[in-house]
């Protein structure tokens, strides 16, 4: 059975798309951010909280307060890129469910009045979106460098607060020279698969 999605545009998104570890200094405008921004908030998460937040790193000083809390083998790629954004969840959604959910307003107070209950489902449901938001890039035309090298307390008390999480920071552009390592392999279908 072939997919409704055509070959170029699964190539794009999926088979040729690689994670980026170096960029040309080509930028990334506000108009291609917003582009992807308005095609991935349309990815499901649960009662449609859209829990995930984006802050974006453009200036050099901002990157100079972001690299200390940076593993050391994703700085140098991190100060390259002409955009870095830190993906976090946000762990007050519930505010915004009656808005975003109003066929069922009392989800706020009925699943969410508590914070260990919004921590975990504002973890899992801004993960998702992270995904989203990776495809959405790649959807654009450019290239991303998603990393889970950081120190989570740092980033959250340099660019967030305690309502907000850091889940990953993404590097993103065209591609520079030798920006991808060799594909690695992945699990077959019937290792990964099973029909029960």
């Amino acid at each position: 059975m072939s997919l409704a999605l055509d070959t170029a545009a699964q190539d794009l998104l999926f088979r040729e798309a690689h994670t980026a570890n170096t960029f040309s200094d080509e930028p990334v405008t506000e108009e291609q951010v917003q582009a992807i921004y308005d095609l991935v908030k349309f990815g499901p998460t649960a009662f449609n909280q859209s829990p995930l937040r984006v802050v974006l790193v453009r200036s050099a000083e901002a990157r100079e307060r972001l690299a200390p809390h940076l593993a050391e083998g994703n700085r140098a790629k991190t100060a390259a890129a002409p955009l870095v954004a830190i993906l976090a969840a946000d762990n007050e959604f519930h505010e915004e469910l009656p808005r975003l959910f109003p066929a069922f307003p009392q989800a706020k107070d009925m699943f969410f009045s508590e914070r260990p209950a919004r921590e975990q489902a504002a973890r899992l449901n801004a993960t998702l979106q992270a995904g989203y938001f990776i495809i959405g890039v790649r959807a654009a035309g450019l290239a991303a460098g998603p990393m889970t090298g950081f120190d989570s307390a740092g980033v959250q008390k340099e660019f967030l607060d305690d309502d907000h999480t850091p889940l990953a920071i993404v590097n993103i552009g065209k591609p520079g020279a030798d920006a991808f390592y060799p594909r690695a392999p992945r699990l077959a279908f019937e290792e990964a698969v099973t029909t029960v």
